[in-house]
Formats: C-alpha cells, sequence, structure tokens
C-alpha cells in the first residue's frame, strides 16, 4: 500500500520534517523560496496533504487542480490565504495552530507598544549615527505606559493576554471593543470594560490591534478612524496587514496627529508602504511577534500532529472545519 505523499511549502524545523517522514513521502521546500499559485499548483500534483504558513494561496482555483488533495494544515493562527469554505466543499479538511503562539504574541505586542510609547528605536538611531552630544530635560521625550489607557481591538486570546500584561503589570485601565463582549467573570480580572468603537479610538492612550484580517476588517482602522485618536496616542499592529490603512497612519504619523506606530505586518509584506519608512516615529519589524525559539517549533509540530491525524483518520487536534462525509 502507498504512503500518503505531503508537501511542506516552507523550510520547516528538520525535528518536524522526521516526523512527518514517519508516516509519509515528503517533498520539502529547502531553499524556502515562496511559491505563487502556479509554482504550489505544479508541486501539489499528487499530493495528499500540505503543511503551509501564512503566506501560500489555498483558493477554489488550486483546490479544483489538486482533486487528490485531502489536508491543508498552517503553522500559523491566521488563515486568510486558506478559502476554508471551499475546502470544505472539497472535502478537504483545514487545520490551523491557536493557543501555542499567545503569550509570545503577546510579550512582543507589549514590547512594540513600549518602544513606540518610548521612542527606543529612534533614539537608538539618533545614537548610532553619532548625533548625541548631550542630555537635555525633553531629550527623546515619550509616553509612560503605567496608569495610561489600554485600547485593545480584538479581544480574542491575545488580546486578553496583552490586557492582562496592561491592567497586572501596568495598572492600566483597559477598554476594548469585540464584535461580542466577554463574559462579567472573563473583563473582571482584566479590569477591561467593552465600548464602542468610536469611543475606544477617542479614550485610548495606547492602542492595540489584533482582530483577524477579513473583507469586512480591511482598513478597520483609516483616515477617518485615525482622526478620532489623540495626537498624544500609540498605535501597534500585530493583527494583519491590511486592516490598517498604511498610507493614511504614515500621514498621520507624518503630521503629528499621531504620537508613534510599532507595527509588526503590512500591507503586501513582505513590501513596506515607502511613506512608512521615511517618517521616524514609528517602530518596523518583519512579522516575527511569534518569533521565539520554543514557540515556532510548537507551531509547527501543532501544524505536523494536525496532518498526521487528517491523513490517518484521527480527529484533528485544531481543525477549522467538518470532517467530510463518509
Amino acid at each position: 500500500m502507498n504512503r500518503p505523499s505531503v508537501l511542506v511549502a516552507r523550510r520547516v524545523f528538520p525535528g518536524v520534517v522526521e516526523r512527518l517522514r514517519a508516516h509519509f513521502d515528503v517533498q520539502t521546500n529547502d531553499d524556502d523560496v515562496p511559491w505563487g499559485r502556479e509554482e504550489l499548483i505544479r508541486r501539489l500534483q499528487g499530493r495528499d496533504g500540505v503543511f503551509v504558513t501564512t503566506g501560500e494561496p489555498i483558493d477554489r482555483v488550486l483546490l479544483a487542480a489538486c482533486p487528490q488533495l485531502r489536508a491543508v494544515c498552517s503553522m500559523a493562527v491566521g488563515y486568510n490565504n486558506i478559502d476554508v469554505a471551499a475546502c470544505t466543499e472539497a472535502g478537504v479538511l483545514v487545520s490551523n495552530a491557536p493557543d501555542v503562539l499567545t503569550e509570545t504574541t503577546a510579550d512582543f505586542g507589549f514590547a512594540l507598544m513600549m518602544a513606540a510609547a518610548r521612542r527606543i528605536t529612534e533614539s537608538e538611531r539618533f545614537l548610532r549615527r553619532g548625533e548625541w552630544r548631550q542630555w537635555s530635560a525633553d531629550f527623546f521625550v515619550g509616553a509612560d505606559l503605567h496608569g495610561t489607557t489600554l485600547g485593545i481591538l480584538g479581544m480574542g486570546r491575545i488580546g486578553q493576554a496583552i490586557a492582562r500584561r496592561g491592567a497586572l503589570g501596568f495598572g492600566m485601565p483597559v477598554l476594548y471593543h469585540n464584535r461580542s463582549r466577554l463574559a462579567p467573570e472573563r473583563e473582571a480580572p482584566l479590569s477591561a470594560r467593552w465600548v464602542g468603537l468610536d469611543e475606544l479610538l477617542a479614550q485610548a492612550d495606547h492602542l492595540v490591534i489584533v482582530v483577524p484580517y477579513s473583507a469586512a476588517s480591511h482598513h478597520l482602522i483609516g483616515a477617518p478612524e485615525l482622526a478620532r485618536m489623540k495626537p498624544t496616542a500609540t498605535l501597534t499592529n500585530i493583527a494583519r496587514g491590511g486592516v490598517v490603512d498604511d498610507a493614511a497612519l504614515a500621514a498621520a504619523l507624518r503630521d503629528g496627529r499621531l504620537a508613534a506606530a510599532g507595527l509588526d505586518v503590512f500591507e503586501g509584506e513582505p513590501s513596506v508602504h515607502p511613506d512608512l519608512l521615511g517618517v521616524p516615529n514609528v517602530v518596523l519589524t518583519p512579522h516575527i511577534a511569534s518569533a521565539s525559539g520554543p514557540t515556532r517549533l510548537a507551531m509547527a509540530h501543532l501544524a505536523a500532529d494536525n496532518l498526521i491525524a487528517a491523513l490517518t483518520g484521527q480527529p484533528l487536534p485544531t481543525g477549522l472545519n467538518p470532517a467530510p462525509r463518509a
């Protein structure tokens, strides 16, 4: 009996690949060159499963061209690159990797917010250019976090972890906006209060964005929303590129209508809007919020767990759609 065949679409940890080789014939992308849809289709011919990240497009065109495909397993928590409804119609199982990156991503989001508020990267560039000559009382003055209002747009696992850090570690009152309000017993330990989006924007001293990306959340924060924020406020985006209108954000930062921003995600990444590169009061990082060694390894192992389960007839640990009917 032939073993199932799987494709690992990006380079991942050798130990994870070895786990998969114990169950399947495995083709890997050792060069780690991102594949577009056409190349991915070519390499998926005859494959039963695919291990993906955030960039591989799994859509109706690909599914129609790869009829043998039975499982799409991602090591990311976000899955806007995967058409889950189309996969369900085609009888293809889909999984993501929630939970394992929650605390690491929340750590990074808080660090990014602090770096923006306290002008850390801006002052480091100043120092590295050899421009530091003397100290003065208003030298790189930034904003406090302790005691200021933390606003969270999106109150899922990561949003709640950020709220916990702000409330318990920094004494920050927490306002949040979410499609659904948390139960009172979830809000209370976080000192969190649900508000409408307009109030969140108007009241937050530091706004952190952690909503999933979808057509409905595209440019959820654009020029009108930025205009409602305090000019002394900061904005941190660790959600997905496209939730924030990057051009509008760059203009607000340049014109002093927003104090600072911290961005780990961008529209059209790995490209970054050139206007963002030209303003000093923004901290830019290359989509690394979950990039601690233990967390990235756990994400990859969870994707492998799901792929093994999907192709051996077991329930998926973190499946996103129902198993096809027999």
